[in-house]
């Protein structure tokens, strides 16, 4: 959530960072509804003055006998009385309203983020790793002989409807390999913190990160009325909300292995066969909490840990800068790594690194002391993917495939396989 304190200061800026993105000047009908909720308290405020001193001055036209002075000001205090209430539901409308303008605002988006509108304005600033060349046409992961017996799209819609697979056998196996993999990692290599929180929250976590109230529609709500988290983002990120930190005991890095829920509500017709866009897959993911000093730094080394989850499994990828248009809506700055995939013949996105500044934190109420005993202030915070457990089994897959329909395994998995190295033509690990 942006400060309204900035936008009162610097609207002209306010306005030029959000034009980057996309929208329409914001600040001078926020600003008018903040003067109408400022105005609304102050006059609450003169009427509570009015109403305390006619109070005052009641009991001693009582005792004077002044029986018509004491009339006018027994009438004027209840008339303030009515007064002060409509005042300040007047307050509350506005600073209602107040609000919904503020949560609905994207973030800022950094001097050294490039401008563009959409995907197109995104900037290769390191590429990593050749594609593979193959004597043959490369196919998609759910065509290769060795995977298809095992990635069955059938019985996912049998049971759940589109957007769904059932894994089996080695497979399945695989994919547990690479989530525990990646957990291995970013735990003993890159000293996050492993966290194993719920995957059902309350309105105020996804609130807390963003998704609410502006994103409802892209995720999924139970009848009970806890949401069903679109990644440990919510769940990490949110246990700062309401803290004060100490400013010694920064960064906090965690990490999680969980299942994921998107209802990919704006994304009919794409990818819609394979698994690579799912209404439920699995992710490791990233969180720090951090002092301002520290975020952008911090930004760099969280991209570093899930370059290092491609790089050790051998999988090319090229990082991306995104541009104003393309970024999350909580993002102040995003990198995007995108693996190459030799079955679409091009890069996608396996993983978007951002670091959002104090916008997370000042929805949470998430706070540090800079120093014992100073006057808290908002953390910063970055999340990122560590990585995307499917896309990644995916990548492996299809860059790992042979002309006979087998699928050759990186190292770095072959200790979580007892020792396996590939998948053979008949589904099983050899």
């Amino acid at each position: 959530m942006l400060d309204i304190r900035a936008i009162r200061d610097t609207p002209d800026e306010i306005d030029a960072r959000l034009a980057r993105r996309g929208l329409a000047p914001q600040a001078q009908a926020i600003l008018a509804i903040d003067s109408a909720r400022r105005a609304a308290i102050a006059e609450a405020e003169a009427a509570k003055a009015a109403q305390n001193a006619a109070s005052k001055q009641v009991g001693a036209a009582k005792a004077r006998g002044d029986e018509a002075e004491f009339e006018r000001l027994r009438a004027l205090v209840t008339e303030k009385k009515a007064e002060i209430a409509a005042l300040e539901d007047r307050a509350r409308s506005e600073d209602a309203a107040l609000q919904t303008a503020l949560e609905t605002l994207p973030n800022l988006p950094l001097d050294d983020v490039p401008d563009g509108a959409d995907e197109t304005g995104n900037v290769e600033t390191h590429r990593w790793g050749s594609p593979p060349e193959f004597p043959f046409t490369p196919k998609e992961h759910f065509e290769i002989a060795a995977v298809a017996p095992l990635m069955d799209f059938a019985a996912a819609a049998k049971l759940s409807g589109s957007r769904f697979a059932v894994l089996r056998g080695a497979v399945a196996r695989l994919h547990r390999a690479l989530a525990q993999f990646m957990l291995d990692l970013q735990v003993e290599e890159h000293g996050m913190v492993e966290i194993n929180s719920p995957v059902l929250v309350r309105d105020a976590a996804m609130y807390g990160t963003g998704q609410l109230p502006k994103f409802a529609d892209d995720s999924f709500r139970t009848t009970s009325g806890w949401w069903l988290i679109p990644t440990a983002e919510v769940t990490l990120t949110n246990l700062a909300a309401d803290e004060i930190l100490e400013a010694g005991n920064l960064p906090l890095r965690f990490c999680a292995h969980t299942l994921c829920f998107r209802s990919e509500a704006g994304s009919a017709g794409k990818d819609t066969t394979g698994m690579l866009r799912q209404h439920q897959f699995e992710k490791v993911e990233m969180v720090a909490i951090t002092t301002p000093e520290d975020a952008l730094a911090e930004h760099d080394r969280m991209t570093r840990c899930a370059e290092a989850v491609l790089e050790r499994l051998g999988l090319p990828y090229r990082r991306m800068l995104l541009c104003a248009g393309d970024m999350g809506f909580g993002a102040r700055k995003t990198h995007d790594l995108e693996v190459w995939l030799p079955g679409q013949e091009r890069y996608r996105e396996i993983s978007s690194v951002s670091v959002c500044g104090d916008f997370q934190a000042r929805r949470m109420g998430a706070r540090y002391r800079p120093e014992p005993g100073a006057r808290p202030e908002f953390v910063h915070t970055l999340n990122g993917s560590g990585l995307a457990v499917g896309r990644c089994l995916i990548a492996v897959l299809e860059n790992g495939q042979t002309e006979e329909g087998e699928v050759i395994l990186p190292q770095a998995l072959h200790p979580y396989l007892g020792g396996k190295s590939r998948l053979t033509v008949d589904g099983t690990l050899a």
